[in-house]
């Protein structure tokens, strides 16, 4: 459309005039794209290179920048309080990715050092997720299955030694795997190969701009997937509170196989395990209730897992709880670091697809965690060097015996509010899990297992409440209240990935769904005005006199064109093939008529069907945001079908892009010159020319 004259009349009728004229389109030839990208991205200098490291290493822009009297004692606080809260966790998390608690402190203290040094948000916390926990275990688990390897917590009696894993040998060749490989070896070879790919595919996804597939894991979605999940680790724990060893389930339903076993074996429970886990919930979930109450005054939370864990050990040492009861403990936990070890390549085949999920899953809560503080703290965050830094927070530590990490909500939370300024803190959290490591892991030896599942239980609690938020999610919007809970019993009855895939594949058909099944209303005149508005919604409407006008509220394509018909016929009244036919035939009647002869001729008026009293159709199209060759056919066999039965269709409020693909498709005629007989800007300046037309016939019979 190049050029247009509008003609609009104000309320005491007086006519303007204006001039409307679509912008020249702006033609880029894409070789020229091609070429100006490849010069930008592909030319080198020094001053690109500097900008480009510090692009890589942001820690290289602001540590210079660090105002130490300023930032250091908020965050020294946050480090110090995060690595007390970070080495319980790291322990606990341990049982649910089957692994030993070594590696989880492995995984703290690689992944802090790394995050600050590529990270650009200055408030989360990095580290073991339980959620990412538990989908290593799952694939450790069933692959240490499929690997001939007994999934009994304590196969064998452990082989005593400070410096030293222990591990019990089995005689079995997978790949690369040495025969001398057993089992505890052969687990975290599993999860390191599974965290290098999921760390390779995230530094994909940034290379390539990938970071808008976390853009259809929408907030129901990952807060359905987290919930689910929780729900899950909660039954994988359940077996430690009351010390009964079942078979671990795998594949799908694991839920119900494992509440069916516990429900089984519960004869077995170890009484001393019972009465652990039952103190240890008490204090905890007291702790944590005066925590959220008095918050405001605390300074600093409580390190309620610290003590616990501590008093814990000291009663399991001095009481004999694992000789005396045949409490299951955590173990040996050797000090210093163990030789690095590239990832095995032959693993990386097996665990390729559980990998992906992990890296999806990963980003998400990074990105998404990063945002909410940065916008919180106003400043901002580069998605896409988040992307790279929680990739290579997994590529690297993979070659320490390491396993997946992420943001975590929960220590993010405490980072910001006990007052974390920078990534500094995260150094300082890293020199608490290293102190750790190097001086003070053999000391847990005692701590019962049933103490780090109550911690992990109680971890939960936030993602657990939400299922009290379920009313107000219905009441807010009922297709994602839907979308939550098939995501919850997706993740928790079918299995961890499947609910993470379900969710977003059901969140999508909601919305396919919502597009093909539109609200579409007849309008009425708001009094004596320009605007028109739903009929059904609003009241004391005025209706146009031999007009209809008709809203469509979705896109008009191949999925929803026959809903845009029906739809258009029902609240019309006017189907146009039904009124051809019954036209049609009332014609054939009255021809037969006159054929019998002139004394029956007196029936043939009353078999001629009457002019239509609907003139004119107005086709609302504000909330039409685009329409496909089949929406461009479908609107011109409408207008086809209406000026047969001499009823005008006129299209008001269409934007650009519609405008366009009505050009395109041939709606507006040869070269566009209906297009001012067709398209309106507006629904009154379509209704003034249906009233104008209205009176030139009038005055044309006269």
């Amino acid at each position: 459309m190049e050029k247009e004259m509008q003609i609009v009349r104000t309320e005491n009728g007086s006519p303007f005039q204006f001039l409307m004229e679509r912008k020249p389109p702006v033609r880029n030839r894409k070789t020229d794209m091609i070429k100006s990208q490849l010069r930008k991205n592909c030319s080198c200098s020094m001053r690109k290179l500097k900008r480009s490291i510090m692009d890589f290493l942001p820690v290289l822009r602001w540590l210079p920048k660090y105002n130490c009297k300023e930032y250091i004692w908020g965050d020294v606080m946050s480090g110090l309080v995060v690595g007390i809260i970070l080495v319980p966790q790291a322990i606990a998390y341990s049982l649910l990715a089957g692994l030993k608690p070594i590696y989880s402190l492995y995984t703290s203290f690689f992944a802090n050092i790394i995050y600050f040094l590529m990270g650009t948000s200055r408030h989360v916390s990095v580290g073991i997720f339980s959620l990412l926990s538990l989908m290593v275990g799952q694939v450790v688990d069933r692959e240490l299955l499929l690997a001939g390897f007994d999934l009994n917590d304590d196969p064998q009696e452990a082989i005593y030694g400070r410096g030293h894993l222990n591990v019990t040998v089995y005689n079995v060749t997978l790949g690369s795997v040495s025969v001398e490989c057993g089992k505890e070896c052969y687990a975290i070879g599993v999860a390191t190969a599974l965290t290098f790919l999921a760390g390779v595919y995230q530094v994909l996804m940034g290379l390539f701009h990938l970071g808008f597939v976390s853009v259809y894991l929408s907030e129901p979605v990952l807060d359905g997937f987290a919930t689910g999940a929780s729900v899950t680790i909660l039954t994988a724990q359940a077996k430690y509170l009351i010390g009964i060893k079942i078979p671990r389930a795998q594949g799908y339903g694991i839920l119900i196989t494992t509440w069916v076993n516990i429900f089984r074996n519960i004869a077995q429970a170890n009484l001393c395990d019972v009465i652990t886990s039952t103190i240890c919930m008490a204090v905890l979930v007291a702790a944590k209730e005066l925590g959220d109450r008095y918050k405001h005054r605390l300074k600093v939370p409580l390190p309620t897992e610290l003590v616990v864990i501590v008093v814990a050990t000291l009663v399991s040492h001095y009481m004999r709880l694992n000789e005396v009861y045949a409490s299951s403990v955590s173990g040996a936990i050797p000090t210093g670091f163990i030789p690095p070890r590239v990832p095995d390549f032959s693993l990386m085949q097996r665990v390729a697809v559980d990998a992906l999920p992990l890296a999806i899953v990963g980003f998400a809560f990074t990105i998404s965690l990063s945002e909410m503080f940065a916008k919180k703290y106003a400043y901002t965050v580069r998605a896409n060097q988040e992307m790279f830094a929680i990739g290579f927070c997994n590529i690297i530590p993979a070659f320490f015996h390491c396993f997946a990490t992420s943001a975590a909500l929960a220590k993010s939370l405490v980072k910001s509010s006990t007052g974390c300024q920078t990534q500094v803190s995260s150094i300082v959290s890293a020199v608490v899990v290293l102190l750790v490591l190097l001086f003070f892991a053999p000391l847990f030896y005692n701590l019962q297992k049933c103490v780090l599942a109550c911690i992990i239980i109680v971890s939960l609690r936030g993602a657990l409440r939400k299922f009290k938020d379920i009313p107000r999610r219905y009441r807010l919007d009922k297709i994602d209240a839907l979308v939550w809970c098939v995501t919850v019993l997706a993740s928790a009855l079918v299995s961890t990935e499947m609910g993470l895939l379900v969710g977003v594949v059901f969140s999508m058909l909601c919305i396919v769904g919502r597009t093909q099944l539109p609200h579409a209303a007849l309008l009425g005149q708001i009094g004596n005005t320009v605007f028109y508005e739903d009929d059904e919604e609003y009241k004391n409407l005025l209706t146009v006199p031999k007009v209809k006008i008709f809203r469509f509220e979705a896109p008009l394509y191949y999925a929803n064109k026959d809903f845009f018909l029906k739809c258009l016929h029902k609240r019309t009244g006017l189907d146009p093939a039904v009124e051809i036919a019954k036209r049609k035939k009332a014609k054939r009647k009255g021809q037969r008529s006159l054929e019998k002869g002139p004394g029956q001729g007196e029936e043939t008026p009353c078999l001629i069907l009457k002019q239509n009293d609907l003139q004119a159709v107005i086709i609302d199209c504000s909330a039409i945001l685009f329409v496909d060759t089949a929406g461009v056919s479908t609107l011109k066999d409408t207008h086809r079908d209406h000026q047969e039965l001499q009823v005008t269709v006129l299209l008001a409020c269409c934007n650009p892009s519609v405008i366009d693909s009505l050009e395109r498709g041939g709606y507006l005629g040869v070269e566009n010159k209906n297009m001012h007989e067709l398209l309106f800007h507006s629904i009154h300046s379509a209704i003034q020319f249906v009233r104008e037309k209205e009176a030139l016939a009038d005055v044309s019979d006269v």
